[in-house]
């Protein structure tokens, strides 16, 4: 693995009411949204940025969700499309523990595990308004039994295979490979940046902004801890492209995501 590539492994997809998805505005009505995890192949190894939603878990916290989830649409699944195991991921990231960006981690004892220093310990107690987007705890031992959730570990999950490195501020994850503190729609949220040797960079918005519509009007989802926070990191966002030349990738964006390279192909 020496050219850097980037897989966008589609994990199926969620609805939301259109107030949620732009908060306070809408129009109301479902939308259906994409998931998907962000599989980066690098000279330094294999790095896999969030791990998309658990159907079962879904079905049973948050139904009117409506998960739509095929089995190639799981963390497995869309590894084996690429010829690859969950033994074959060197390190997952996690932008933050909400359901659907952390739900296939389980699959993964034996990655290098990183994300922001607060994540873990705001999954263990989270605000009374946040309990449903840290509902899903299997990635974390500490996180499931602090909330007396412990059944929902694999068994065998112990705190060192669910143990994570904490960062704080920006970092280079590996050559090229760059995350930006955002934070507002989790306390510790991350977006990514990827620089390729023959193409423009990619900059992942990740949750700091569901949509292209989301970003251009300045108008998060719903789901958040700090409304004023996730402006000044939507603000950001948008002078990262700017500064890098990169071009955008949003999250949950639908209109997008039918245009996005999935599966096999890849950027790079």
């Amino acid at each position: 693995m020496t050219d850097t590539k980037v897989y966008l492994l589609d994990g199926g997809s969620l609805v939301l009411d259109g107030f949620h998805v732009f908060w306070n505005k809408g129009p109301g009505g479902e939308v259906r949204f994409p998931v998907y995890s962000i599989l980066i192949e690098h000279a330094e190894g294999r790095f896999l940025i969030d791990t998309g939603y658990d159907y079962d878990h879904v079905m049973k916290v948050l139904p009117f969700e409506k998960p739509q989830q095929t089995k190639e649409q799981t963390i497995p699944g869309a590894l084996g499309l690429l010829g690859l195991e969950p033994k074959d991921i060197d390190v997952v990231f996690n932008s933050h523990f909400h359901f659907d960006h952390c739900g296939g981690n389980k699959y993964l004892p034996d990655a290098k595990k990183i994300c922001h220093k607060t994540e873990v310990p705001q999954a263990c107690k989270p605000e009374p308004f946040e309990i449903l987007g840290y509902s899903d705890l299997s990635f974390s031992a500490e996180a499931a039994e602090a909330r007396g959730l412990a059944d929902q570990l694999l068994p065998g999950t112990t705190p060192a295979n669910s143990t994570f490195e904490g960062v704080e501020g920006d970092f280079e994850l590996a050559k090229g490979i760059k995350l930006f503190f955002t934070p507002g729609h989790s306390i510790g949220h991350y977006s990514l940046l990827v620089e390729f040797g023959s193409r423009k960079p990619i900059l992942f918005t990740i949750d700091a902004a569901y949509t292209e519509q989301s970003l251009d009007t300045l108008n998060q989802a719903s789901f958040h801890i700090d409304p004023v926070a996730g402006v000044r990191s939507m603000e950001r966002v948008k002078q990262l492209a700017q500064d890098h030349e990169a071009d955008l990738m949003f999250s949950h964006d639908m209109d997008n995501f039918k245009t996005y390279k999935t599966g096999t192909q890849f950027y790079g």
